[in-house]
């Protein structure tokens, strides 16, 4: 006799009421976010004849104001390396104090945490706008919402290194009677320093690129020049800065890149 067929498995799972309720939910406030967005076809075929005009209008890419452009890249780096190191040095002793493991106390961990995020919610742009009104336009401007942006990313990341490194050393040292700082200095922070240079360098990398956004508000750097030569429709100007930047940021990420590969090949 015959044995009868095992029924065979749905292909795809059934969703629940509450997972197509989410779901219809998702689309609906996507469809409502692309309506707000103002995205239209008919306006982007309209204007992709500008956009070849004033790709043509970039070809060839001028070289008549070489040596001032490179004096602002120079400063946009300057930048992004003073920004980034000054934010660095900052963030270490507060992602200390958001540390679980490390705090003094679980307020202080918590207004320290609160502090950072509110770093952390504020564009970089709002950033530049409020130091520009503050100390005027120039790299001094750029350098602080470059520190600002640098705390609000690496104290967070160092806080949560900190909380999962190991607590073997630490212990270790407090039990022959070492200080907190001395656990610190001599326990925690080695042992969780490739993590540490790991996220500078992601900061530097960071940096870099929004120092060029930042000029663009009168912060300084070649974002300034950028903003200028399409003011005055230099498109070609605006090619070669363009070229510029690309070189700078490329070459950060890669002497980056080649920092923590050497970082990884150290580790046991």
């Amino acid at each position: 006799m015959p044995k009868p067929l095992r029924e065979m498995p749905d292909r795809f799972e059934r969703p629940s009421w509450v997972s197509l309720a989410l779901f219809l939910g998702f689309i609906t406030l996507f469809s409502w976010s692309v309506a707000a967005a103002g995205i239209s076809v008919s306006e982007l075929l309209s204007g992709l004849p500008n956009m070849g005009q004033i790709a043509s209008e970039m070809v060839p890419p001028a070289t008549d104001r070489i040596a001032p452009m490179l004096q602002s890249v120079l400063v946009t780096f300057q930048m992004a390396l003073v920004g980034t190191v000054i934010g660095i040095v900052i963030s270490l002793p507060l992602g200390v104090l958001m540390s679980r493991n490390h705090t003094p106390h679980k307020a202080v961990r918590s207004c320290v945490r609160s502090l950072v995020s509110f770093i952390r919610t504020i564009p970089d742009l709002a950033w530049a706008l409020f130091f520009v009104a503050s100390v005027g336009l120039g790299p001094f401007a750029g350098t602080l919402t470059l520190i600002m942006d640098t705390i609000g990313f690496c104290a967070r990341f160092f806080a949560e290194a900190i909380e999962e490194s190991d607590e073997g050393p630490s212990e270790a040292l407090s039990a022959i009677g070492a200080s907190p700082v001395s656990v610190i200095a001599c326990a925690t922070l080695p042992n969780i320093m490739p993590s540490l240079i790991n996220t500078s360098l992601f900061a530097l990398e960071k940096s870099v690129r929004a120092s060029v956004v930042l000029g663009l508000v009168g912060a300084g750097g070649i974002g300034s020049e950028l903003a200028t030569s399409m003011e005055m429709f230099r498109f070609d100007q605006a090619a070669t800065i363009i070229l510029m930047i690309f070189v700078l940021v490329l070459g950060v990420e890669k002497v980056s890149s080649h920092i923590r590969q050497a970082l990884m090949k150290k580790r046991p």
